[in-house]
């Protein structure tokens, strides 16, 4: 699976963004499709996943009701609209994907395809 992640950019806070994800390969409807975060000078984060036939979502607390995934698999393609953004939301979004059971949803390295990522820069 090859992701390509596209829609970062730079924001006010409270504005709203749209990240997109599009993965070529044949496994994208069998897939766990997710993002995660990094920030400047920190670990890379969790944000949120969903699963394969896009009727349940996860999300870390700290973008819980702002975040919202969502997949076509028609089209191949996974997005995280994002509102209400905040500085604090500033980081390169990154897209993954998970084949079978994940395990721990929170832990970057059950995710074996990543995207290049995306730079999201919130001003205050």
């Amino acid at each position: 699976v090859q992701l390509v992640e596209s829609g970062g950019g730079l924001a006010q806070a409270g504005d709203s963004l749209r990240l997109s994800c599009a993965a070529s390969g044949r496994t994208f409807m069998t897939s766990s499709m997710g993002w995660f975060r990094q920030a400047p000078g920190k670990e890379r984060e969790f944000a949120g996943v969903i699963n394969s036939s896009g009727d349940s979502t996860w999300y870390a607390d700290s973008v819980k009701g702002r975040f919202t995934i969502s997949r076509d698999n028609a089209k191949n393609t996974v997005y995280l609209q994002m509102s209400g953004l905040q500085p604090e939301d500033t980081a390169v979004y990154y897209c993954v994907a998970a084949q079978g059971r994940i395990g721990s949803i929170y832990l970057a390295r059950n995710y074996a395809y990543w995207g290049q990522g995306t730079q999201v820069t919130v001003s205050s």
